[in-house]
């Protein structure tokens, strides 16, 4: 990771450049935000002990899921993993969902009968997540053959961390979609780090980016604390596979600034390196350049956050009062076409 420091400088992309307005800018500033913010009141509560399960963070990474969900367009499918909260709430996801699924609340989307971001809505354009790491790679790659043989012009996203780029379904997926040409971009979140183990003592290669020679599609490695750098690759991406050219595989360079959990206190990685990306945190970059660039002034990026912190706390609030799911309704919506699961378990 000391070599993605050296090779991505601190600075964003021209704005020009990325072809994005003052009003895209700020709007993705504002969901970098509101996604940080949600997870800090997601700390909190599983601090007070209301989290079932574990939680997980994308502290430092939450450019890559903000500016690659915002650089698709309606119609296009993304399969978000664990991490990518960003990405679900530039689909329209709001924190009081994320709140009772975390809490196993009734009131959530899979009615307290998951946890953390395990739930999609495909009017939302979302797939479910699925805890093996790799899986949804084949299933997007499934999503997008359909979407090919109906004739639509719609590409799919998906994500996967460095450690997960080892498993059998990145290979199988990737490959398929590759042979087939299919309408895919896939997103490596290289972070350094599976778990605790370091990116080089899993692969001899570690430019994931040099895969992409290797099953005949196009890559390409961006600087993923630059939003801009992020919003672009996608843009293009996307272009190259709706235009019937194949897969993409992103390559982006991040840092998560906390453990693989609220548990892990990330002591097996070193201080200097934490501090070295510290500097370089997407939100604060970000923040830099609008006011740089005169793209915005601080009292209008100061005025984003009182309303979020509103949202926030009325969210928590009515999680919070939403009830534990009952028993009798644990064998409703099953299957496809079941409704509500409260109402079909209690006939069940």
């Amino acid at each position: 990771m000391k070599g993605a420091l050296q090779e991505f400088g601190g600075e964003m992309l021209g704005h020009e450049k990325a072809k994005l307005s003052r009003q895209q800018l700020v709007e993705m500033h504002r969901l970098m935000l509101l996604n940080r913010m949600v997870e800090e009141r997601l700390g909190n509560l599983y601090r007070q002990g209301k989290v079932v399960g574990g939680l997980y963070s994308s502290l430092g990474q939450e450019g890559i899921s903000v500016a690659s969900a915002y650089a698709l367009r309606k119609g296009d499918k993304i399969g978000p993993m664990i991490r990518n909260l960003g990405a679900m709430l530039v689909k329209g996801v709001q924190p009081r969902e994320v709140f009772c699924q975390y809490m196993a609340r009734e009131g959530g989307p899979t009615f307290g009968r998951d946890c953390n971001l395990h739930f999609g809505d495909l009017e939302r354009d979302l797939v479910a997540p699925i805890s093996m790491l790799g899986t949804l790679i084949p299933v997007m790659a499934g999503m997008a053959l359909a979407s090919q043989m109906r004739g639509e012009k719609n590409v799919m996203m998906t994500y996967i961390g460095d450690g997960g780029s080892s498993t059998g379904d990145f290979h199988e997926g990737l490959n398929l979609a590759a042979v087939w040409k299919l309408p895919l971009i896939l997103i490596c979140e290289n972070n350094g780090y599976a778990y605790s183990t370091p990116t080089h003592m899993q692969m001899a290669n570690t430019r994931m980016v040099d895969r992409a020679k290797a099953y005949g599609v196009r890559g390409d490695r961006i600087d993923g604390n630059d939003v801009t750098a992020v919003y672009h690759s996608v843009r293009r991406a996307a272009r190259h596979a709706r235009s019937g050219k194949g897969p993409v595989l992103i390559e982006a360079m991040s840092f998560r600034m906390k453990g693989h959990a609220e548990h892990d206190d990330a002591g097996y990685v070193p201080t200097e390196l934490v501090e070295a990306w510290r500097h370089r945190d997407p939100i604060t970059r970000l923040t830099r350049y609008l006011l740089e660039k005169g793209l915005a002034t601080r009292v209008e990026l100061d005025a984003l956050v009182e309303p979020m912190k509103a949202q926030i706390d009325a969210d928590t609030d009515w999680a919070l009062a939403s009830p534990m799911p009952r028993p009798e309704f644990a064998r409703g919506g099953v299957f496809a076409g079941d409704g509500d699961p409260r109402t079909e378990g209690a006939r069940a």
